[in-house]
């Protein structure tokens, strides 16, 4: 998993604010969030690379930045987490990847020459500072990407956690925490969401600032460019001096040169 940088290469895009709650006599995490900002830095950078999703497959990769984000809320801050959710049918992929140091996350769709199994699969990938990369695969059943992240917080995490949507860009969390109310957490809904401030007990735990970026640029495709044998850079270029290349998580598109690459291999 490449990592998200420690700087803020987005720092020109909206930061929106994560609420997380405990939930008291319930023993419940709630993490909350308004999207709206960050859904329009995410397609304002689709529009910039003239990249085109179907409705059904714009709210999916919406959904994936709004449960990347919770969860990494409701994670300690020096997590980063990249996931990868394979659905069957329709054939889509969706990479998911945020860093709670950085307070960046990034979301990208694939739906073209998409490998797929016997059933749905999520991918999970988590790295902490001085520590290994920890890994994680379930199956899921629906076609959705709010299930496929409850299949493995049960499986993976071994606790039950569920999304809703409060309004359409507001977007809730909850996660069981030892001694849970099960009884209540598996009746909740949006409806009882809407009023969980004024029907609860809520005690702010902390607040998190997360927006939209990558931090791709120039600088950090060159190197992957550099690796490619003689014969791959032949069919990259294709006999000219100039390449279009895209980042692998964000889909931003590039136009490199011979010139560049020559430059950045002799820098090294």
């Amino acid at each position: 998993m490449s990592s998200l940088p420690d700087s803020d290469p987005a720092a020109d895009n909206a930061a929106i604010e994560v609420r997380c709650y405990f939930v008291r006599e319930r023993n419940a995490l709630l993490c909350r969030a308004e999207f709206s900002e960050l859904f329009t830095d995410h397609y304002l950078h689709l529009m910039e690379n003239e990249i085109r999703h179907n409705p059904e497959n714009d709210q999916l990769l919406k959904d994936a930045l709004a449960a990347i984000t919770l969860h990494l809320a409701s994670r300690p801050r020096n997590e980063t987490t990249a996931w990868t959710m394979n659905f069957k049918e329709p054939a889509v992929n969706i990479f998911a990847v945020g860093s709670s140091k950085s307070g960046n996350v990034i979301a990208r769709l694939s739906s073209e020459d998409v490998k797929v199994g016997g059933s749905n699969m999520f991918y999970c990938q988590v790295v902490r500072e001085e520590e290994s990369t920890r890994q994680s695969t379930v199956a899921f059943e629906d076609y959705d990407v709010f299930n496929a992240v409850e299949s493995y917080y049960l499986q993976s995490e071994q606790r039950p956690a569920a999304y809703f949507h409060v309004e359409a860009e507001d977007i809730v969390m909850v996660t069981a925490q030892p001694d849970c109310d099960l009884e209540w957490f598996v009746n909740l809904d949006d409806e009882k969401l809407k009023t969980i401030d004024q029907d609860e007990d809520l005690s702010l735990l902390e607040t998190r600032v997360y927006h939209y970026g990558c931090g791709c640029s120039l600088d950090r495709i060159y190197p992957i460019i550099s690796s490619m044998s003689e014969d791959a850079l032949s069919d990259v270029f294709a006999g000219e001096e100039t390449a279009n290349a895209s980042c692998p998580r964000c889909g931003a598109r590039y136009r490199i040169t011979r010139e560049g690459l020559e430059a950045f291999i002799s820098s090294q």
